[in-house]
């Protein structure tokens, strides 16, 4: 099995703190660094501090962050053998699409044409498939987070682009065409399961319910990440309503 690999091998570092959405402070070598962060949302409920990463270098060399946080561990620092979450949402359809080029995701779906960024309605799904259409999600908001602090919880309520993408999937289904949301857990994630209906949740949960006896089919897909590149764990049909 062909694994992706990166054009050059990720470093460690050591994430000091998150002042904002888009920064981490990052301790590499000794040295305090401004590096970007590839997801302005919520990562866990977690606390940024002393949380180890892997970063990858930017081609760029005027770009003000010299890094991009690729992953994070809530293991200790010292340990030599680290599990990682990878956490760039955006690098996701690049593994994704690696793997479909390579016909790894078989069981999923097969096509010969893969075009990537198609609007379809009023949204845009990540991949269309000869007739398919299939959109990729990254789910952040719960992780294993072990011993680590933990932030206040908040409610999230945040979901109107999900609620177009699963009003537009499902809108355009027919006999000829399937629709498919892939949850990439880039680590080895538990089995996804929906949350219970909240009144911070009610429309999107509302819009999923409704998607899924449209007949859109949603899988969840685990891959590992190291310093040297991605390789695909197993993915899996799930069964939410």
């Amino acid at each position: 099995m062909k694994n992706y690999k990166f054009p050059n091998k990720l470093i460690e570092g050591l994430i000091k703190s998150r002042p904002n959405r888009f920064i981490m402070m990052v301790d590499i070598k000794g040295h305090i660094i401004k590096c970007h962060c590839p997801s302005t949302g919520r990562i866990g409920n977690i606390i940024f501090s002393d949380i180890p990463c892997l970063l990858s270098k930017a081609r760029n060399k005027d770009r003000k962050t010299p890094y991009t946080v690729e992953a994070i561990s809530f293991d200790a620092p010292k340990n030599k053998f680290k599990s990682w979450i990878g956490i760039n949402q955006t690098k996701a359809n690049k593994y994704i699409d690696f793997l479909l080029a390579n016909n790894q995701l078989s069981r999923i779906i097969k096509g010969k044409e893969i075009l990537r960024e198609q609007k379809l309605g009023k949204a845009r799904i990540d991949f269309k498939i000869d007739n398919n259409y299939l959109e990729v999600k990254t789910p952040l908001i719960s992780l294993p987070t072990k011993n680590k602090s933990l932030l206040k919880p908040y409610k999230f309520n945040s979901f109107e682009r999900l609620i177009k993408h699963f009003n537009e999937l499902s809108k355009n289904l027919n006999s000829k065409s399937r629709a498919i949301i892939l949850l990439c857990c880039i680590y080895d994630a538990p089995v996804f399961s929906p949350p219970r209906v909240q009144n911070n949740n009610q429309k999107i949960m509302s819009a999923a319910r409704q998607a899924h006896h449209q007949g859109l089919e949603t899988w969840q897909i685990n891959l590992k990440i190291t310093p040297s590149g991605v390789k695909l764990i197993k993915y899996f049909k799930l069964k939410l309503f």
